[in-house]
Order: C-alpha cells, then structure tokens, then sequence
C-alpha cells in the first residue's frame, strides 16, 4: 500500500536521527527497527543521500554527507526508473552485470515479470511483488559479482527474452559498446541477440568515452537510454546507425530533485 506524504517524510527524519546517533547502521537494522521492507528502507537512504543528509554504502548508511550531491548517481537513478517503465507484465528481461540496469528492477510496476540475470548483485535483494529472478550462473568476475563463463553462456543460449536491459563502460565515439570485462562480451552480445527488443543504459560520463577496452558493435538496432548531458555528436552517430535515443532529465523526474 503507497503510503501518504507525511507518513514517509517522518519515517526519514527517524531514520536519518538514528543514523546520526549510531554513525553507521546496516540496511537490515533499519528494516527490523522501522517495521518496514529492506526495498523501502532502501529507497529512503537513497532520498536521504539524494538530499546531502547522509553517505551510503554497500548494505547501509553513515552519518555525514558526502557533500555536493552526486549528479551522476541522480542521472543514473533517473535511467533506471525510465527503463522500468518500460517493462511489461508477463514480459522476460535479461539484465547484464549492470548495477545501473539491475537498479531498474526496484521500480517495475508490471507484474509477472521474469528476469534472467549473470549480476550477482541480484542475490539477497528484495524487489517488487511478481518479480522473479533466476540467476544465470557461473564463474565471478569483477569484485565477485559478475558471472562468466562457460556455464553461464549454456544457460543463456537456452533462453529467450522481449527485452534485454545492458549496462555498459561506455560507448565510443564511433557507437562501439565498450565493457570492462573481455568474459562479459560474449554474454552481452547473446542477451542482446536473443532478445526481441535491446536497451543499452548509460550515463553522460560513458557517452563518447575512448580508451583501453573490450568492444562490439551494435549489429541490431535499439535504443540507447541516457540523460541530458550527453554528448550530441556522439548521439547523432548513434542515430545514424539506426539507434533510438532517449534521454532524461531533471524535469522528467521533479519527485527526485525535490526529495
């Protein structure tokens, strides 16, 4: 049950005057402490942060801000939540080892979903009722998140999705896909091409990026997601190679910046 204004808002204050008592307090203490689920805590650190009321981490708060609130994270919040809404009931969703395009799965709406997943991250988080999750399986990579491999690509040949949702390092100035991990290109590239429909997710700061990095080129078209500071040279490129492009921005999302 969406819960009224007022109510969240008090819940925050408490929150936040907890965290300034302990100093630095785990998501699930909060939980038992609030009466509430770790996905709502969850969203109300993030308010908290969002605001420069607090700093998080992995699996908790601290007391302190980080200062200057964070752009990029807003921006990436912002992709994520557009991502979402694009998801329909009964649909199946590949999610890649993306924290922003696993990040997505908080905000669905439409329920059944069914998600097929090599991101690790997916393990002990809760998400919306009707969101199903199985993991794809394998060897970690990446600070033990990431799952490649041999394993891992037999079990995703034998699937198919309508969508595929995948985070990237960034995209090249010539539209190339760029990833960090050799081992996850392969696993991108069969989401991407056992799905009926491909969305690549990616923040302003990897648009144009250039450097040492695995690559593949989009053979396909889809849709790029990302925000308003993109850079348009690169967007026109990505345009022309047949790509559909949306983009975010702060009037899209008042509820974050007012937060």
């Amino acid at each position: 049950m969406k819960q009224d204004r007022q109510t969240v808002d008090a819940r925050r204050e408490s929150i936040l005057s907890v965290v300034r008592e302990r100093q630095k307090i785990t998501v699930e203490e909060l939980s038992a402490r609030f009466g509430v689920s770790l996905m709502t805590i969850r969203r109300d650190l993030r308010a908290l942060e969002n605001a420069g009321k607090l700093g998080r981490f992995h699996g908790g708060a601290r007391a302190g801000a980080r200062g200057m609130r964070d752009t990029v994270s807003l921006y990436r919040q912002m992709i994520s939540r557009r991502a979402a809404a694009l998801i329909q009931p009964g649909e199946r969703v590949f999610i890649n080892g993306s924290a922003t395009a696993l990040d997505a799965l908080e905000y669905v709406e439409a329920a059944p979903v069914y998600v097929f997943t090599n991101n690790g991250l997916a393990v002990g988080r809760q998400f919306p009722p009707g969101v199903d999750v199985t993991l794809s399986g394998g060897s970690l990579r990446a600070a033990g998140h990431i799952m490649t491999g041999d394993c891992t690509m037999r079990n995703l040949l034998t699937m198919r999705a309508d969508k595929a949702l995948i985070g990237c390092s960034g995209i090249s100035p010539n539209g190339e896909i760029l990833c960090d991990i050799p081992t996850e290109l392969g696993v991108n590239e069969t989401m991407i091409g056992h799905a009926d429909r491909y969305y690549i997710l990616v923040d302003h700061t990897k648009v144009g990026r250039a450097g040492t990095y695995a690559s593949f080129s989009l053979e396909t078209a889809g849709c790029i997601i990302t925000d308003e500071n993109a850079p348009p040279e690169v967007l026109e490129r990505l345009r022309m190679l047949n790509m559909e492009i949306i983009q975010v921005g702060r009037k899209d999302f008042p509820d974050l910046i007012n937060e």
